[in-house]
């Protein structure tokens, strides 16, 4: 059923804007997902972060805690094996990563809520690959949104400023070598949905990663090498009453050929700014989708770090 995610050229945008944003706009609405090919970050960006990332979790155990901050969230740096679980999971995920968060300017009000990445003295390439990283995905996703607003009738800048100041992150994830294969089906990161406005996904050609289609089937998401996939979260599902909707996917289990190797990706997860009211659009109301609650973009992500583990309740 890999049909449901054709490569959508994003060479397209700039000589067909309406083209290219129908085209994302109907991915969204039958998955939640989409996959982009010809997307502008380089191939340099992306490797140097990928072998920092690397570096990074081949350091020590002892030094890579160093870099935990469970008191905050676990928002910023380190979060070792076995940490999170999906909304609901009694069990951990088999993965550790790390966050990199949004540089601000000093005099921001948003440093009260947002904390500084932490410095990683101990792999030399590591501070200057992950931040270039981050600022490409960051600008990446915000073309992408135009897109999407111009899909939902908005003017093309709407989403502009609410997140440019956003509590996005940039999540490099390790899902390490499995030596005893687990069962066939079981996975490595349990059925959830994002809780940010869009995601940014890198590192998605290694099989496991599944999205379930709301007739009940898990599709496969196997993108061409080189491509991005890009999906909705809660928030985008909020605003738009569910028209865009923010579909569950999990990470499987490799097959046991496969179990001895490990996994890396760097899902970037797009935020609104955290004072942005989060409330049905009435175009969306009127095209049959379901309002709730209006609610801040800080309160209702506070709401669901409790739920997946990572801030006590």
């Amino acid at each position: 059923m890999t049909e449901y995610f054709k490569p959508i050229s994003f060479r397209q945008w700039p000589t067909d804007k309406t083209a290219f944003a129908d085209a994302l706009g109907r991915s969204f609405r039958e998955t939640g997902f989409a996959v982009i090919s010809d997307h502008p970050i380089p191939q340099a960006v992306i490797d140097r972060a990928v072998d920092a990332s690397k570096a990074f979790f081949a350091l020590p155990a002892e030094v890579k805690e160093q870099y935990h901050d469970a008191a905050g969230g676990r928002q910023r740096g380190y979060t070792p094996f076995a940490t999170e679980n999906a909304k609901g999971a009694a069990a951990a995920d088999l993965k550790e990563f790390w966050h990199t968060g949004r540089a601000l300017p000093a005099d921001s009000p948003y440093r009260a809520t947002m904390k500084e990445t932490p410095v990683v003295p101990e792999v030399a390439e590591f501070d200057e690959a992950t931040r270039a990283f981050y600022e490409a995905m960051d600008t990446f996703g915000a073309q992408l949104l135009h897109a999407v607003a111009l899909h939902l009738g908005l003017p093309e800048s709407w989403f502009d400023d609410k997140v440019q100041n956003g509590n996005s992150i940039l999540r490099l994830l390790h899902y390490p070598p499995q030596d005893n294969p687990p069962p066939q089906g079981t996975v490595r990161a349990g059925a959830h949905e994002d809780i940010n406005v869009i995601t940014l996904l890198l590192g998605a050609e290694e099989a496991g990663l599944q999205a379930l289609h709301r007739s009940g089937v898990w599709l496969d998401v196997s993108p061409p090498a080189g491509s991005l996939v890009i999906n909705c979260g809660d928030m985008l599902q909020r605003l738009t009453g569910g028209v865009l909707p923010s579909t569950t996917h999990r990470v499987l289990n490799p097959a046991p050929e496969r179990s001895k190797f490990p996994r890396y990706s760097t899902p970037f997860f797009l935020h609104f700014n955290q004072d942005v009211m989060i409330e049905a659009l009435p175009q969306c109301l009127a095209e049959g989708g379901k309002a709730e609650t209006p609610i801040t973009a800080q309160d209702y992500l506070m709401e669901r770090l409790r739920e997946i583990g990572l801030v006590a309740s």
